[in-house]
């Protein structure tokens, strides 16, 4: 399934608006195998730490988010990515609002 047409030519930063105090999420793509979903994220929000069993690609779009995975803290802002391997533990807080593109692929 997938909330994107295809072959439209979209932009990323424009998919997904900021709100007021909260993080906003769309899927952009899901499917068996994966999954891409873009994030807004207000200033000092935040996922608390948590694991997911698959590799994840963090994409920062907009703004700017401090990563934990094992402890261990990356400021990333736009145009820079992460991976966050898959059983470990990561958090991700938004120093400014900021957008993410999450590639999450499950095989």
């Amino acid at each position: 399934m997938s909330s994107m047409a295809h072959s439209e030519v979209q932009k990323i930063s424009e998919m997904v608006d900021y709100q007021d105090g909260t993080i906003v999420s769309k899927i952009l793509i899901n499917q068996d195998k994966g999954t891409v979903t873009i994030f807004a994220f207000d200033k000092d929000q935040s996922l608390s730490e948590h694991t997911t069993p698959f590799d994840a690609l963090l994409q920062v779009v907009d703004g700017e988010v401090e990563i934990a995975i094992s402890g261990k803290n990356h400021r990333l802002t736009n145009n820079e990515m992460i991976l966050m391997p898959a059983n470990v533990p990561h958090a991700v807080k938004a120093v400014n609002k900021f957008k993410m593109l999450l590639i999450m692929i499950k095989s």
